[in-house]
């Protein structure tokens, strides 16, 4: 066949797909609707490198801390920047303080001019919130006033909360302040450079980005045959005017090649429809800006040349099982038996591609991404071919029942292959989100791990200032509003007069109650002092807390004389205690001191810590301490504990799977409600007969229900049935004990059964509209 005689066939097929009169234009547009709704998120899919890219980009750009070891002098080029980070209500805040050490220090991105001491400039979205009612606490602590606001090239993401505040005298800070620095430019060329990816988390990857784009790859296979039945009774029709069997598939190819094409067009346009509304929206708090979204052009050109191909080869390869003759399609009559053995080929093959990597494990190598990949995919598409034999062979054997059941067996029978096409997109990514969660359930114990502190004695820590006195600042949050209780803990180092560093004592100063948070003492009361037993790591207490020794501050600094060293002698009077772990999970040893004995000159060289037992019925305790710590110390970032710590790598993979989830699901829902619209479109004057016959709406209604639970039910016992196969083979994979994770298995066939309902109940309206009598008339 020549390939002049394939243009003609095809562009004779897109003709009749725009000259077809309404019903044309309406199946036309159905197609393209189905197959635009997966070409946009496709088009997000490979726009997704180039957003991550230049998140990391502008987080790289104003950057302003230096890991280098060489400190910048004072000059009039200079800047200083000191951390005020905090947090509101789970979402991270941006703050930095900044002051200006000459005319030409240099400016953060996105920063017209530096702000004025007591006025900032603020994101956008950080603007919004504190213009909110939900905002009041945040704006107690963010006491300054806002002069502008930060561009876009200053922001990560359009809803990133931050803030650039004005200060003064920063420079006296900077020696006891970690997260400070001067630095002279923004941007940091010498990053440390990250750790390599471990191959499970690369794993998790490969699968993660194969799971969400097999379910669009599945819809759009789906889409290009909208309209089935009349499209065969348009090509009988060719038939009886004499084109042969194989001009007549050419021609429907044609016509499904057209939808596509009109499909990419809407799929563009539902992108940039997307990539505007993109700014608005954060998902498990990520953001883009729009023009973050820039998909690749290599893909997107790939995009636009596979999906016709796709159609064209989907549509031929389709007709290949349907006989039209000029009189009829032997589709009409009962259908031969599909055939199992080369369906079950796919999913076996899937498997013996990902054979040789089980056991591979953490420490055995790379996985090889083309098998896993080509494995991953053959299992999936693996659901989609047993599913109509599934659907056919389970229908057949349904028995008799109401009105309603029987109207639905008998349509399910006779077009059992549309109906499971309408759930194997479904099916798809139900199937891969089990496999998913049963592999991030196993290896969760690798990336994830308790926290060390103790959550039921304490939920923050917040640090004192230097020069601030302990006793008044306690009294600060004891007074705030959510706080039950703050222990008050006061740390240092006793040592030899030789000044050499290795032999030393850790001393604890604090009352009696606080005292027993980090020991097990006899009894206690003000002036007592104890030394520790039985702490882990503990080398020194034995031998140098006994009674009558002097004790130096600062044991390692060799630059005092020893006329100006402050020294403690151990009291004659010194009891025993038995470690217990504080409330940071660590076994203090060394010597414990209550503050009446304790000499004046050594309170000062003790660094303190407060932890924070919050009343959890107060809504906003968090918040409340957060500002208490600010008002005392603006670069204060008190420390909030959890009851669990996780890999940010692990921990990223897992959003970026809750956000790519969001947006199939969302693809889900909208195909499934083009399926089931063009299929009740097709039935409308079946509906409009049985009514005008005297059949109820009500049992119509039923069965059209029936219709979607049955292969739907199926469907996701299908796809749990070979997700967790998928799963267990990924858990070897990764030489990981094979656990199905029942409540992700069962969580996530009911999402997709809640998908489909919700999908029914919106095909319900136009349903009994297609009930009326005027659904009986023709053109």
């Amino acid at each position: 066949m020549s390939a002049g005689q394939w243009a003609r066939d095809l562009s004779m097929g897109v003709r009749f797909a725009f000259a077809g009169g309404r019903e044309g234009w309406i199946r036309a547009l159905l197609t393209a609707v189905g197959v635009g709704l997966g070409v946009a998120l496709l088009l997000l899919t490979t726009a997704l490198p180039n957003a991550l890219a230049e998140r990391g980009r502008r987080e790289e750009a104003r950057s302003d801390h230096t890991f280098s070891q060489q400190k910048i002098p004072k000059a009039d080029d200079t800047l200083i920047v000191l951390d005020s980070d905090t947090t509101f209500r789970d979402q991270d805040v941006r703050g930095r303080m900044l002051e200006a050490e000459g005319p030409r220090a240099p400016l953060p991105p996105g920063v017209a001019r530096f702000p004025a001491a007591g006025e900032m400039v603020v994101s956008p979205a950080l603007k919004e919130l504190l213009a909110s009612d939900d905002g009041k606490l945040l704006r107690e602590r963010l006491n300054y006033r806002i002069a502008g606001t930060i561009g876009e090239q200053g922001l990560v993401g359009s809803q990133e909360l931050a803030y650039f505040a004005g200060g003064t005298g920063l420079e006296k800070l900077l020696d006891g302040l970690a997260s400070g620095a001067r630095i002279d430019s923004f941007g940091n060329p010498d990053l440390a450079p990250s750790d390599p990816w471990d191959p499970v988390l690369l794993l998790l990857v490969l699968v993660v980005f194969v799971v969400l784009l097999m379910p669009v790859a599945v819809f759009i296979a789906a889409a290009v045959r909208f309209g089935g039945e009349r499209r065969d009774r348009r090509l009988a029709a060719l038939r009886l005017v004499g084109s042969d069997s194989r001009m007549t598939r050419r021609i429907a190819a044609g016509e499904a090649l057209a939808g596509s094409v009109l499909g990419l067009v809407l799929g563009a346009g539902f992108f940039l429809l997307g990539r505007q509304l993109a700014a608005s929206v954060e998902v498990f708090h990520v953001s883009v800006f729009p023009s973050y979204l820039n998909p690749s052009p290599g893909l997107a050109l790939l995009v636009a040349l596979v999906v016709p191909a796709a159609a064209v080869v989907v549509t031929i390869l389709a007709l290949r099982g349907v006989v039209i003759e000029p009189l009829g399609v032997v589709r009409t009559a009962k259908p031969a038996r599909r055939r199992l053995w080369w369906r079950l080929l796919l999913p076996l093959g899937g498997l013996a591609l990902l054979f040789p990597m089980i056991g591979q494990g953490d420490d055995s190598g790379e996985f090889n991404q083309y098998l896993v990949v080509g494995g991953v995919m053959l299992l999936l598409v693996g659901v989609t071919a047993l599913l109509p034999w599934v659907v056919e062979t389970v229908v057949a054997r349904l028995g008799s029942g109401g009105v309603a059941w029987q109207l639905a067996v008998r349509r399910l029978q006779l077009s059992s292959g549309a109906a499971a096409r309408m759930v194997n997109g479904i099916a798809v990514a139900v199937a891969g989100a089990i496999a998913l969660q049963m592999l991030f359930a196993g290896v969760e114990g690798n990336y994830t791990r308790a926290s060390q502190y103790d959550v039921s004695r304490a939920q923050m820590q917040v640090n004192v200032p230097d020069g601030a006195e302990p006793a008044s600042v306690a009294e600060e949050f004891r007074t705030t509003e959510g706080v039950r209780r703050v222990t008050v803990l006061s740390d240092g180092y006793l040592g030899d007069r030789r000044g050499e560093g290795d032999t030393y004592v850790r001393f604890t100063v604090a009352d009696c109650a606080s005292l027993r948070e980090v020991a097990t003492l006899p009894s206690c009361r003000d002036g007592d002092v104890f030394a520790v037993q039985g702490a882990e790591e503990d080398t020194g207490t034995d031998a140098m807390a006994k009674p009558g020794t002097t004790l130096w501050a600062d044991p390692a600094d060799t630059s005092r004389s020893d006329d100006r060293r402050v020294s403690w002698t151990v009291p004659q009077d010194i009891r025993q205690a038995q470690a217990r772990e504080d409330p940071t999970g660590y076994e203090r040893g060394g010597i414990l001191i209550t503050p009446g004995a304790l000499p004046g000159k050594l309170g000062p060289l003790a660094s303190t810590q407060l932890y924070l037992s919050l009343d959890r019925s107060v809504p906003d305790a968090y918040e409340y301490v957060r500002n208490t710590a600010t008002r005392l110390d603006p670069t204060a970032q008190p420390m909030t504990w959890n009851s669990i710590e996780s890999n940010d790598r692990y921990a990223t993979i897992r959003t970026g799977l809750s956000v790519g989830a969001a947006c199939v699901l969302a693809l889900i829902g909208a195909s499934l409600l083009v399926s089931q619209l063009e299929q009740l479109r097709e039935r409308r004057k079946l509906l409009s007969s049985l009514v005008a016959f005297g059949t109820r709406r009500r049992t119509l209604s039923l069965s059209v229900l029936w219709q979607t639970a049955i292969p739907i039910g199926l469907g996701l016992l299908l796809a749990a049935t070979v997700g967790m196969a998928l799963g267990a083979v990924l858990l070897r994979m990764t030489n990981t004990s094979v656990r199905v994770d029942w409540p992700s298995v069962l969580s996530m066939t009911g999402i997709g059964a809640g998908v489909v309902l919700v999908v029914t109940l919106l095909s319900l309206p136009p349903l009994l509209r297609m009930m009326r009598p005027d659904g009986l008339r023709t053109e």
